[in-house]
């Protein structure tokens, strides 16, 4: 497997392939024109996941909440190769580059009662709850994680 930066001049139908593939099942449909707005106009520290010449997941990063809190964001592994250490190793890979190349002290992922366990297994700590947040059933659930080597 191989990270990369994301290529917005080719990449972005695999991505929508792979966030239709996670539709509803971790995605609202309704998801589908922010997730298009975030790689057209916010994505500057988003990476992709290469195995077998396939694109099988994605995330980023981006840190609208100051200096040194970074959010992660955006993330989306092929449903075939769930389970299999990809998740893990980007949201590793991002904590990394957030603690080495940016300084950051803080990380914070929103995401929904679909995911948040994985995150909870990396050491994210819930902070709060919202319901109907990304849509009607798809709550958020805030975590944070402080910790010096990110888990």
């Amino acid at each position: 497997m191989q990270i990369r930066p994301f290529n917005p001049h080719t990449d972005i139908p695999a991505l929508l392939s792979l966030l239709r593939l996670n539709t509803p099942d971790f995605f609202a449909p309704e998801e589908e024109e922010d997730f298009i707005n975030y790689l057209r106009y916010e994505a500057t520290h988003y990476f992709v996941v290469e195995a077998d010449g396939q694109l099988v997941g994605c995330g980023g990063y981006n840190n609208p909440d100051g200096p040194t809190i970074f959010r992660l964001s955006w993330d989306i592994v092929h449903p075939a190769r769930q389970g299999q250490g990809i998740g893990r190793l980007l949201t590793e890979f991002r904590i990394q580059q957030i603690r080495e190349t940016e300084g950051g002290t803080g990380i914070i992922v929103r995401t929904s009662q679909h995911a948040y366990r994985f995150y909870e297994r990396l050491g994210f700590v819930l902070t709060a709850v919202v319901k109907d947040y990304w849509a009607t059933g798809y709550d958020l659930y805030q975590m944070e994680n402080t910790g010096p080597s990110g888990r």
